[in-house]
């Protein structure tokens, strides 16, 4: 296996030089580069990255943490911290939690034990924010995304959701509806939980009330969702308006409305907070929060560098909350345009 000593001998050159071209530490004049770019190919040398990073203290590796890489929002968000990750330099060791706290707690421990130079985490529901406790006592930096944790303190990016959920409400109310649901899933999920509440808000605004079974809790699984929507699309009490707290409820809802025989938007309207792919091509279009994703994931990145960067940083925690916008489209009452 060829070493740094075979291409420096190769080259011409002194061993620190082609360190410098390896690594990047300081300017090598353009032939000398290209000498040794040459060497290491005719050698074939591969740089010994796990002895460079005990040199450097550092792995050149984020990790990151969110329920299920799969959802809209999540596959978004992933890409965002990808591509800053990646322009800065970074390799992105991605695990998925399955809305799990023990598994959170489990991957939470490969990645520290992989010595990566940062964590990006979308807690779940049930977690009791110990691991990135010790994590942060630890000295590596974590930076919370899209939804906050237990307790006070500690970097988060994510979105404005009461506000966006009560605007998204209250212009259902404003079409004349006045038995409208959620179908919310975990309350317990910090996203959710704010949704939830800008909901309420906005019947209490409306002064419409909200009857008893009109908010459809669980783990907020399509099929979970789809389930209760059926028992409340088919009780006496049934809702003109369904509002979705997630991609994932709208599915539930969707399904229950085809099952139940009831048209979109005819029978039933319905609005989501989140959007799907391609929207524009769903018929009935469907009225949604557009939560910027991917940028959701890029600030995460590019905060979460700043505090590698700054090194053991006493800067006080930042909190990044971006606002989405509402796509009005027929699926909520409004005309086609």
């Amino acid at each position: 296996m060829a070493t740094i000593v075979d291409v420096a001998e190769r080259a011409g050159v002194s061993i620190s030089t082609v360190s410098h071209v390896v690594n990047g530490t300081r300017k090598v004049a353009e032939k000398t580069r290209e000498r040794v770019m040459k060497a290491i190919e005719e050698t074939g040398y591969r740089q010994d990255t796990l002895a460079r990073s005990l040199r450097r203290s550092r792995t050149d590796s984020i990790g990151l943490v969110v329920s299920d890489a799969g959802q809209p929002a999540f596959a978004e968000m992933v890409r965002g911290v990808e591509s800053e990750a990646t322009k800065a330099g970074y390799v992105l060791l991605l695990a998925n939690s399955g809305e799990n706290p023990e598994q959170e707690a489990r991957v939470l421990q490969v990645l520290a034990a992989r010595r990566v130079d940062g964590l990006i985490i979308a807690p779940v529901a049930d977690s009791t924010g110990a691991e990135v406790d010790a994590i942060r006592a630890g000295g590596t930096p974590v930076v919370l995304m899209d939804r906050l944790g237990r307790g006070e303190g500690g970097d988060w990016v994510g979105v404005e959701n009461t506000g966006l959920m009560r605007e998204l409400v209250a212009h259902m109310a404003g079409h004349g509806y006045r038995r409208i649901a959620l179908a919310s899933g975990d309350p317990r999920v910090s996203t959710i939980g704010e949704r939830e509440r800008g909901y309420r808000e906005a019947m209490a605004a409306a002064g419409l009330p909200v009857p008893t079974g009109h908010v459809l809790r669980g783990a907020g699984l399509a099929a979970d969702t789809e389930q209760a929507a059926l028992r409340l699309l088919s009780g006496p009490d049934r809702p003109e308006a369904v509002v979705c707290a997630s991609t994932e409820t709208a599915v539930g809802v969707l399904a229950a409305a085809r099952q139940s025989g009831l048209s979109i938007p005819h029978d039933l309207k319905l609005a989501v907070f989140d959007e799907f792919p391609h929207a524009d091509l769903f018929e009935p279009r469907l009225t949604a929060v557009r939560q910027p994703a991917q940028e959701i994931g890029a600030r995460a990145m590019s905060l979460l560098q700043s505090r590698i960067e700054a090194e053991r940083s006493t800067a006080k925690a930042v909190t990044i909350r971006l606002k989405p916008k509402i796509a009005y489209r027929t699926s909520c009452g409004c005309p086609a345009v």
